[in-house]
């Protein structure tokens, strides 16, 4: 059944003439939506290219929106909407960073080719907080297109913790003294660095590309998460050298204010092969440990290489062979 046209309920404000047609060939039951990658926000060597444009609806109820989904962009799919709505809803929440992604699909009428991908709320939220699989999370530490405001607090409250979150991991990382550009790279290369995708299909210098030609919208984005940080990094206007504490009670605050699954990782990594100890002693140890940036960096790239083989493994099924081939020649012909 052909999409038909409707009317796109709490859509932002500012949304373009463009995402307001998208959206609206798309079921309504939908509670935040975004859009980012090179399509939707500057990259260096992306600026004259058609590029996919790449959204996340974030829903309610999966089974809800996905057998209305069904219904009207069935072709959106691969063969696994003939094993039911049902498999489809629960092939996402259980399996990968828990994001069902529609590859490739073509919009005529706005001739444009997007990937969406869909999260429950509730899997979002996880995400932002524990950093279970560091995939949206890790989206969500750059600058984005917010299409459609969430308007519950908890997912709000999340985000806000995870661009916190990002702050006290990179400040871990970071030397004493380093400039703006460094912060961000810093921020975006979280979910960069173990991604085993930048082995292949992706160009090495992605992150410089995002961060570069987007410094003030990081410096937007930052700007407020950043006044609760003052009594730990001194972060001046312009292009100022910043300086940070590193003391090791410093470094203790951020460890504690991690979230939890990276600090569970540390805590395991810690007590391999050693007499356990709790997670407190543990993170005091580490504050204290002259590879404290190694050790949380180590932590971190085997979190996201996880999370990104088994979304990957799993968007070959969502894609379907044949769109899986097509779209992976599409990510290495980019890097040319």
């Amino acid at each position: 059944m052909a999409a038909t046209a409707t009317k796109v309920v709490g859509a932002a404000k500012d949304i373009s003439p463009l995402y307001y047609r998208m959206l609206s060939k798309f079921p309504q039951n939908f509670t935040f939506c975004f859009a980012y990658g090179s399509a939707v926000k500057p990259q260096i060597g992306n600026e004259k290219k058609h590029n996919m444009i790449d959204m996340i609806y974030c829903v309610d109820n999966s089974h809800r929106w996905h057998s209305a989904n069904l219904e009207t962009n069935p072709s959106h799919y691969s063969a696994l909407r003939f094993l039911g709505k049902g498999f489809v809803a629960k092939f996402q929440e259980k399996w990968g960073a828990k994001v069902y992604f529609n590859t490739l699909v073509e919009m005529k009428e706005e001739n444009v080719t997007i990937k969406y991908g869909v999260v429950s709320q509730k899997d979002l939220i996880t995400d932002l907080l524990d950093w279970n699989y560091l995939y949206l999370a890790g989206r969500l530490h750059k600058p984005v297109e917010i299409i459609k405001q969430t308007k519950t607090s908890q997912l709000q409250n999340a985000l806000q913790s995870n661009l916190r979150s990002a702050v006290h991991t990179a400040l871990l990382i970071l030397p004493e003294t380093f400039s703006e550009y460094d912060f961000y790279f810093a921020i975006s290369n979280l979910s960069y660095a173990g991604d085993f995708r930048m082995t292949f299909g992706e160009n090495k210098n992605k992150v410089r590309n995002i961060v570069q030609p987007q410094l003030l919208s990081f410096r937007e984005l930052y700007r407020p998460i950043l006044q609760q940080f003052h009594a730990y990094v001194d972060f001046p206007a312009g292009d100022a050298q910043c300086h940070q504490d590193l003391s090791p009670e410093t470094k203790l605050h951020h460890l504690m204010q991690l979230p939890m699954v990276p600090q569970q990782r540390i805590v395991k990594f810690w007590n391999h092969g050693g007499p356990q100890q709790d997670m407190e002693d543990v993170l005091r140890a580490v504050a204290y440990d002259i590879d404290c940036a190694v050790i949380l960096r180590q932590i971190l790239k085997d979190l996201v290489w996880q999370s990104s083989v088994r979304q990957s493994l799993k968007g070959i099924l969502t894609a379907g062979f044949l769109k899986s081939i097509r779209y992976s020649a599409k990510k290495i012909a980019k890097m040319f």
